[in-house]
């Protein structure tokens, strides 16, 4: 029986390019720029890093934004998140691998970035409350706040993660 090891250990072929960039706004609007970085910063200060990154990641996935989803998923591994959690971010309602605060931040996460016609529900911004203190809930939705913006910049822009080894 052939493993899948066995069969992928070489790329089939050559990566096909992302899109090219439209803009770079770090260039070309420079104060804007290091006006958003001081709104993560703001919105990052107290906040447990871990769910810091798991937001930014999920919040990236959701708006399609490449560049974001593998820049924090590099900075999560780096804080010692485990492959497993990480893989199991786009399906973590059906995975045992997320504390119930990761899980509440997950799920605020995506109420602010799919906001419907009644915004968030009721339910999941009672749960956040209940578990983030009254400094980190907070700072908890401005990460979430924060992170749409930047996916808006990082998809609007066509920022593509670099190719790594």
């Amino acid at each position: 029986m052939t493993t899948i090891s066995e069969t992928t250990t070489a790329p089939a072929g050559p990566t096909v390019p992302a899109p090219a960039r439209r803009i770079d706004l770090m260039d070309k609007a420079p104060d804007f720029y290091q006006a958003m970085f001081a709104l993560d910063k703001a919105a990052a200060k107290g906040l447990d890093p871990a769910v810091r990154e798991l937001v930014r990641i999920r919040t990236s996935q959701l708006n399609g934004c490449a560049y974001c989803v593998d820049k924090h998923s590099a900075d999560a591994r780096k804080l010692g998140l485990s492959e497993q959690k990480l893989y199991g971010v786009t399906v973590w309602r059906e995975t045992p691998f997320f504390t119930a605060r990761e899980r509440a931040a997950l799920a605020l996460a995506e109420a602010v970035t799919q906001l419907g016609a009644h915004g968030v529900a009721d339910d999941v911004y009672d749960e956040a409350a209940a578990l983030f203190d009254e400094d980190e809930l907070p700072r908890l939705i401005a990460m979430c706040v924060a992170m749409n913006a930047w996916n808006r910049i990082g998809v609007t822009c066509r920022m593509s993660p670099a190719t790594r080894a």
